[in-house]
């Protein structure tokens, strides 16, 4: 066997499975966004599917609703997770037990999270009825709509937990990996605490935080089951609005669902393509000025 051919043929079985399982679906998803349905009788090649949704005010609202959500979900716990990794880099007193705590929540699903979200921060939930006992509202109904609100608040908090973690792990050991040295070194040269992170610091996460932050909105921009818990009948988010419609007992908007779908998928594709080639130029002029 060909030594260099030896690494793709130890991987073609994991990359078997992802190509039938993945590439799968959306070669089902894009033939099905066209028009292409025999179990309907439907064999011809149509657009009339992505020209319907276009048109649809429906669809500009929950598209702009869903990029709402993954920015401020994406900001925010990227933010969050930075500060969380610049304070548990050094050890302390506790160092050990907080950095547990601090990624506790990782292998809790988000549906469960969602869950949390919803018994504690609805106005019928824990914290509406505590606030009405301690006098602050006069009923749970006067607390804040933070779940099934207009601007998804809900829905960003559940974001926000489950992902400053995510991120903030994979920048402290960026952090950890790189060490002190240039830190310590611009320090000997004058430099004051911000002019360290400013310069040494960030440029240092900057490729782990952009490719941590494009995972983070691709997922936030593409799932459903956190929206469909705590969002608003309407307008719903983009996946949420394409569940529906997939699971409408009128076959013929299955086209739309899918379309919805298709777009979703090469929103993302582009995104992750754009962020690789990026951080591919800049490698590569980081390595041309070297």
């Amino acid at each position: 066997m060909p030594t260099r051919l030896r690494p793709y043929l130890l991987l073609a079985p994991t990359l078997a499975v992802i190509l039938l399982l993945f590439g799968g679906g959306v070669l089902l998803a894009l033939m099905q966004s066209v028009g292409y349905l025999p179990f309907l009788g439907r064999t011809e090649i149509t657009l009339d599917a992505y020209r319907a949704i276009l048109q649809q005010a429906a669809f500009s609202q929950s598209f702009f609703l869903t990029l709402w959500v993954a920015l401020a979900s994406t900001a925010v716990s990227t933010l969050l997770a930075l500060v969380c990794a610049l304070a548990l880099r050094r050890p302390f007193r506790g160092h050990r037990l907080i950095t547990f705590i601090f990624q506790l929540n990782i292998p809790i699903p988000h549906l469960v999270g969602a869950v949390g979200i919803l018994f504690l921060f609805s106005q019928s939930g824990f914290l509406a009825r505590l606030a009405n006992l301690a006098g602050l509202i006069s009923q749970p109904a006067d607390f804040p709509a933070i779940v099934f609100d207009p601007w998804a608040i809900g829905i960003i908090l559940e974001y926000v937990w489950k992902t400053t973690c995510f991120t903030g792990l994979i920048l402290l050991a960026t952090l950890q990996g790189v060490g002190n040295d240039l830190e310590t070194a611009a320090q000997n040269l004058g430099a004051n605490r911000w002019q360290r992170f400013r310069y040494v610091t960030l440029p240092l996460l900057t490729p782990s935080m952009v490719s941590a932050s494009v995972l983070v909105f691709a997922f936030t921009f593409g799932a459903f089951e956190v929206p469909l818990v705590l969002g608003q009948r309407f307008p719903s988010m983009l996946p949420v609005l394409a569940y529906r419609s997939y699971v409408d007992i009128d076959l013929n908007a299955r086209p739309e669902a899918m379309a919805m779908n298709v777009i979703i998928t090469l929103l993302i594709g582009v995104l992750i393509f754009l962020s690789t080639c990026a951080s591919r130029t800049k490698r590569c002029a980081v390595n041309g000025e070297r």
